[in-house]
């Protein structure tokens, strides 16, 4: 009988901290790779790859060359970057926004063994480390759009700061598309309206449930979404209060305070439910600043034919359990070959595959 029970607390003891996740019936979720601080996800279905960005130095590169949702193989491509956070694929490149450049490789229809030398597209990023790793992503415009945070969190911005570029990708010459963003870490267009809808983080240090985070929809360039004039939503800045108000773009939901959300992802492909191609996922990467943590989960905002939020509802919890205690922080959400759902979870550095079977 004791040698039972022991047994069974290794087995208990020993089990995938992910095991206690808690899904919509018919969904599943299992370990799809393992790989260290895993951040950004950038599919390449035609070599049968995923790339995967991190804020330390690596690449790394999932190989499911059958997409059958099983890794058989995983590759640092390269160990010598800086913050290689943001990375988009397009046409046999690898697009990569480091903390001060944009870059890319070529790499065609063959998986690569490690990456060489990079073409320098642009080398004039705000060089700061405080939410210096970018977000990347080609629009269908054509366009390859990246987030600069604001290197701070409540101050004056210049230049670039604050801000969604967009890259024309003949020119490779950057225009800002949007304004008074604080630190925007995902986004994804619209299917319908083709609008970018972006994720954007709150600031800091202004109470437990003070300001919202963020999320906005820009329909056009130019726009401005408040910050450092609001913290989030329409919670003032006591720092801005005196100063002239921009004509500021209200986000179209407000999350709680600090549960900052990041990778957004409208979900485009056959395997899950038709509910589910009605709205945008967004993974919560969880609070680090609040007296009792939130966040930590992955959120899905169904929207109505006007493309409004109608309720945000917890597709993916239990990373956060009732004592507190954190077994996982989602980053990134993209979907697979095969209609399932990555995501990435750069505090346990795995990347997870989500399925659902009727």
């Amino acid at each position: 009988m004791m040698r039972y029970l022991l047994i069974l607390f290794i087995l208990l003891s020993s089990s995938p901290s992910w095991a206690d996740l808690r899904l919509p019936v018919g969904f599943s979720l299992s370990e799809f790779a393992h790989i260290p601080g895993a951040r950004s996800l950038a599919p390449a279905p035609e070599i049968g790859a995923v790339f995967v960005g991190s804020r330390g130095s690596a690449i790394h590169m999932i190989v499911d060359h059958n997409h059958d949702g099983k890794a058989d193989n995983v590759i640092r491509l390269i160990n010598s970057l800086k913050v290689p956070n943001g990375i988009a694929w397009k046409d046999g490149y690898l697009y990569v926004a480091e903390q001060h450049r944009l870059i890319r490789f070529h790499i065609g229809d063959q998986r690569p063994k490690k990456l060489r030398s990079p073409e320098v597209l642009f080398d004039k990023f705000p060089d700061r480390r405080w939410h210096g790793w970018r977000y990347a992503k080609f629009g269908p415009d054509g366009g390859l759009y990246i987030s600069i945070g604001a290197p701070c969190n409540i101050c004056s911005l210049r230049g670039q700061e604050g801000t969604i570029l967009r890259f024309d990708p003949t020119s490779w010459v950057p225009s800002i598309f949007a304004k008074g963003v604080r630190n925007s870490v995902g986004f994804d267009f619209d299917p319908i309206t083709q609008d970018l809808i972006f994720s954007d983080n709150g600031a800091d240090h202004m109470g437990d449930d003070l300001p919202p985070d963020e999320l906005n929809r820009a329909p056009l360039g130019g726009l401005h979404f408040g910050y450092p004039y609001f913290g989030g939503g329409d919670t003032r800045t006591t720092e801005f209060l005196r100063h002239q108000l921009p004509e500021n773009r209200l986000p179209i939901h407000k999350f709680q305070a600090h549960v900052a959300p990041l990778g957004v992802h409208f979900y485009q492909g056959k395997r899950f439910p038709e509910y589910y191609r009605q709205g945008v996922f967004v993974a919560q990467h969880g609070s680090w600043n609040r007296s009792i943590p939130v966040g930590y989960q992955i959120s899905f905002l169904a929207f109505d034919h006007y493309g409004k939020v109608l309720k945000e509802e917890a597709f993916i919890s239990g990373w956060l359990n009732a004592e507190h205690d954190v077994s996982g922080r989602p980053v990134d959400l993209t979907t697979w070959a095969d209609g399932r759902l990555l995501i990435s979870d750069d505090s346990e550095d795995k990347v997870y595959i989500v399925d659902y079977h009727k």
